[in-house]
């Protein structure tokens, strides 16, 4: 520009030089500067024209500083200021550095990011080389297209600084660029995109390319695009909404590639052949790119590669060889694939890598027990088989991974030992072996060197305690602990006492260990001071806590199922506090509110808690989690709901509360789960409850709650399981009902309900489909459900019952066909009622059901044959109704041969009933006749068989009779005495033969008239 020209022609004449600048901000600024001093001159780091100092200030004043980055920007000295640097000759400014000091995850980020917009006067400061304005807030505008102009700038980072819109092509224009990152945030509201990148070809220097988090979604070409930056290192281009992956290129150009990073996109192809061509790279990360298909054999070629990452794809097929010959490899990570085979001999192959240091297999179908060979990876620091299909035990070589840090089983069926050789792993923090099946014995020399260890967890997939932790109570080991857990293995029953030597523990988990003692003096002050997750459950401790205690970290405390007894423990500064299990008793405290105002989650449940509900519990409003069911408590429910918005879990059931349900449940707009079941609530549903939008599960069953079914049920499209049975509703089913068609569970039996079963109910797709994942591991509440002919307690798989059960009340009309479409109903229950007509044809198609009751009602007709194809069905009733004709026979129908589920059905007959279908006499005749024809046709037979054996023996007999007169003599005397004998046996038979004839003859034609 006009400054350079000014001053190359110069030289060091000042005075000139001062004239010249002087003209020169006149023009080009307009400002009226009142002296003529340099910005910098006679410092040593040179001068900056006062054209840069005025535009660094605009820049300045446009932006929010709340951290104070800006406070050395005053004076004229501007090289000195913060985030500055100036060329040492000429005193321009060639590099702007106001990246926030704080990372995006750290605390003071949002505090010390510089807001506002870009201010265009930066446009002045035209030899600028580096400009980094990272980590800021710039509020969702957009990249300024000035920033195309600096023809010298070579670095240039704008990544997370929330700039939203179309990245400027103009970007194209800065030839010298070296190194670009635009990185956005993905999930933020300000996105940035980009429609084309041929903007890129122009940046032939450029060596890095960061475009992370950026929306391409709209470019198809981006791979020819960047093939054609020969200089090209690094490519970051995850979480881009990249769909195209072209598999092949006509020629490589970039190949000096190193890094390539298209992690996060959704390519749906398999790995391209031209990637193999890349010999330079050191690094390829494509996890969760939805790669396919199998793992090529080509890996070979890539020689220099050290981290291959391809987690959390499709991929599929054994583990090729190549991968054992890529020497330099450093991290190989493949976890939440398809991938399967014994990895003997891949570990065998890789036994000769002296570099290998992380090796993650989580998540996959590989099999077999591990390999002595293993011992050779002496290099490996992290060690990941989690939820894969090893078996067996761990090598005794184990122990020479002298660089091991972590090392993850976790979730496989490991069902041998753990080597003592595993206490010589001097570096290890981390040991997860839990959720696996480990057998024998651990004792304090497993442990011998680990002084590092930090995380331990050890815990079994079965309730059988088939590992024994055998350490003594009073241990102290080489290490210190931050978390620990030990679940469903054989350590007690003594309490382990060590554990209060591990000063930095912050989670202790002794869950299902065998502990059957008193916790040891002095545990609850310690825990107090050190723990922030405490979970004793499941074991049998036994004695009383202390009534008041303070935890110094916001703590979650589960005590569950235990032998804990006397007054609740108010502790203070709790998240959640879990005692469900034991025999507690006394009252809820009044106040408990004040003692415990943010605890989010409480379940008191299955104790001897008495009393009334505190009305200051409403005044929990951080509460998500509300459990007080099965106890013994008494009175009405507070009145006032109206602070608990972030309520989630109200569990009141199975106590002996009464009143009516306050409408201010209303106000609970969050709450998914409301259960007042087996109390006394009388009244009616109040209509505040329309509100609660985002219940699944409603449970008001075995109450004294009367009036009709509200119809506005039917707009709570979130409810799965609607349980209102054992009550006093009347009036008609809601045809409103009909659009839950998420519902699960719809149990209204044993009200007074009238009117006819609504057709829609075959509309209920929730029956057909299974439980969103969300939901499965949620507290879910208990239910007694009738089903299987009996009471059947659902808790933790209730999100799994599909029932439908509509007994014992006053309804009329058909079965609807319709509900013959609920192909996966378990349950079906529509007994006790005034039911009609036909019993649907098509009732077989409920392939699923278990449970079929229509009985105690007036059906009538045949029971339908298909009902032979439900094979799961294993408790059947059709009793007292007025069915008739045979009953069906055939697969599961033949296991179910109780007589009395048929009973009170006059018209029934067949097995198991005693009555004979009419149809059984002619079937028994006709099988006496066969059998006589069949008598008579043996009796032919035989004769015929006879006759043939005498002529062969006859012309046998008279060969020899021709030649010796003796014989001969002797002979015919026998046969005349034989004669007589034969003739009166053969008249005998025939008058025998033709009896039968006759008497078959007259049966045939009494048949035919009975027919008739």
């Amino acid at each position: 520009m006009a400054t350079d020209r000014v001053f190359s022609g110069i030289g060091s004449d000042r005075t000139l030089i001062e004239r010249i600048w002087t003209v020169i901000i006149g023009f080009e600024m307009g400002s009226g500067f009142k002296n003529n001093t340099r910005c910098g001159f006679g410092s040593h780091s040179g001068f900056i024209y006062r054209i840069e100092r005025k535009a660094l200030l605009d820049f300045k004043q446009s932006l929010t500083d709340p951290s104070g980055r800006f406070s050395s920007w005053v004076g004229e000295e501007c090289c000195q200021w913060n985030g500055l640097t100036c060329n040492n000759l000429t005193g321009n400014v060639i590099k702007l550095d106001l990246q926030n000091p704080f990372q995006i995850d750290e605390a003071g980020h949002q505090e010390s990011a510089l807001r506002g917009k870009i201010s265009s006067s930066l446009i002045y400061l035209e030899h600028l080389e580096y400009l980094d304005l990272s980590l800021n807030d710039f509020d969702g505008s957009q990249i300024p297209d000035f920033i195309g102009s600096f023809r010298s700038l070579n670095y240039l980072n704008l990544s997370h600084a929330s700039f939203s819109g179309i990245i400027p092509p103009h970007l194209g224009n800065i030839s010298s660029l070296h190194f670009l990152d635009l990185h956005a945030f993905s999930d933020s509201d300000h996105l940035l995109n980009a429609k084309d990148l041929h903007w890129l070809t122009g940046l032939s220097s450029l060596e890095y390319l960061d475009l992370g988090g950026i929306d391409l979604s709209s470019v198809v070409n981006w791979l020819e695009v960047v093939n054609m930056l020969p200089s090209l290192l690094e490519l970051r281009l995850q979480d881009c909404n990249l769909q195209n992956f072209p598999h092949s290129l006509p020629f490589v150009n970039f190949t000096s590639l190193s890094v390539i990073d298209l992690s996060r996109n959704c390519f749906n192809s398999p790995m391209p052949a031209w990637l193999f061509n890349l010999t330079s790279l050191e690094e390829i990360l494509f996890s969760s790119s939805n790669l396919i298909g199998p793992l090529p054999n080509t890996f070979t070629n890539l020689i220099s590669l050290q981290h291959l990452d391809l987690s959390n794809q499709f991929l599929e097929g054994l583990l090729p060889s190549s991968l054992g010959n890529l020497w330099k490899l450093k991290s190989l990570r493949l976890s939440a694939n398809n991938l399967t085979g014994n990895v003997i001999e891949f570990v065998d192959s890789l036994s000769g890598n002296n570099s290998l240091e992380v090796l993650d297999l989580t998540q996959n179908k590989f099999h077999g027990e591990l390999p002595v060979s293993l011992g050779n990876l002496t290099s490996l620091r992290s060690f990941v088989l989690r939820q894969n299909m090893f078996w067996g035990s761990l090598p005794e070589s184990i122990g020479r991974l002298s660089s091991l840090e972590e090392l993850s089983m976790f979730g496989n069926p490991t069902n041998g030992s753990i080597p003592e050789s595993i206490g010589l792993l001097s570096k290890l923090t981390v040991m997860n072996f839990g959720q696996t099946l480990w057998k024998g014995t651990i004792s304090e020399r497993h442990f011998l060197n680990l002084s590092r260890l930090e995380n331990l967890e050890i815990s079994s997939t079965f309730l059988k305690k088939s590992l024994n932790f055998n350490v003594d109570s009073k241990w102290n080991p080489p290490f210190k602990l931050k978390s620990i857990i030990l679940a469903h293995i054989q350590a007690g029953p003594l309490f382990p006492e060590w554990v209060q030597t591990q000063n930095d523990l912050t989670r202790l988990f002794l869950n299902d260990i065998g502990i059957s003692s008193t916790l040891p003096d002095g545990f609850w002050s310690w825990c107090s001071q050190n723990i922030d997750d405490l979970d004793l459950a499941h074991n049998q401790i036994r004695g009383t806590l202390p009534r008041s205690l303070h935890f110094q970290y916001a703590a979650n405390v589960y005590l569950i199922s235990n032998q804990f007894k006397g007054p609740l423990p108010m502790w203070t500064n709790l998240r959640r506090l879990y005692l469900w299990g034991n025999s507690f008793s006394g009252q809820i405290p009044e106040n408990i509110s004040e003692i415990m105002p943010k605890l989010r989650d409480l379940d008191l449940s299955e104790n001897c808690l008495t009393g009334g509900i505190p009305p200051s519990i409403v005044n929990m409003r951080y509460l998500n989690t509300l459990v007080l069911s099965f106890n013994q408590l008494s009175g009405q429910l507070p009145k006032n709901w109206n602070q608990l918005r972030r309520l989630q879990v109200l569990d009141v059931s199975n106590n002996n509360l009464s009143g009516t349900i306050p409408g201010s449940i209303g106000f609970l707009h969050s709450v998914q789960l409301l259960s007042f079941s087996s109390n006394k609530f009388s009244g009616k549903i109040p209509l505040s409850m329309k509100n609660c939008t985002e219940l699944w599960n409603l449970d008001l069953s075995d109450n004294r709650l009367s009036g009709s079914i509200p119809a506005w049920i039917g707009n709570i499209t979130s409810l799965l399981i609607l349980h209102l049975r054992s009550n006093f509703f009347s009036s008609k089913i809601p045809t409103q009902l009909c659009h839950l068609l998420n519902l699960h569970v719809l149990d209204l039996a044993d009200n007074n309900l009238s009117g006819q079963i609504p057709q829609c109910l075959g509309n209920l797709s929730g029956m057909i489909s299974d439980v969103p994942s969300e939901l499965v591991h949620q507290y879910q509440g208990r239910v007694t459900i009738v089903a299987k002919g009996r009471e059947l307690e659902y808790s933790s798989t209730l999100s799994l019952v599909k029932i439908i059960d509509l007994s014992a009340n006053n309804l009329t009309g058909k079965v609807p066909e319709e509900i013959t479409s609920l192909l996966r109903l378990g349950t079906l229950n529509l007994s006790m009622n005034h039911l009609t007509g036909r019993i649907p044809p098509m009732i077989g198609s409920l392939r699923w059901l278990e449970t079929l009751d229509l009985s105690k009602n007036q059906l009538s007709g045949t029971i339908p044959s298909s009902i032979s194809m439900i094979s799961s069905l294993n408790h059947f009733n059709l009793s007292y109704n007025n069915l008739a004709g045979r009953i069906p026979l055939g697969n599961q129908l033949q296991t179910l041969n109780d007589p009395s589920i048929y009973e009170g059905n006059p018209g029934l007959c067949g097995d198991p009933l005693k009555r004979k279908c009419p149809d059984d006499n002619i079937s028994s005749e006709t099988s006496e006749e066969d059998n006589d024809e069949n008598e008579i046709f043996d009796t032919l037979w035989f004769y015929v068989g006879l006759a043939s054996g005498f002529i062969v023996g006859f012309w046998a007999v008279c060969g020899s009779l021709l030649l010796n007169k003796s014989w001969r003599l002797k002979y015919f005397k026998f046969i005349e005495e034989k004669k007589e004998k034969a003739c009166v046996s053969i008249a005998v038979t025939l008058a025998h033969w033709k009896g039968r004839m006759k008497s078959i003859r007259n049966r045939d034609t009494q048949a035919t008239f009975s027919i008739t």
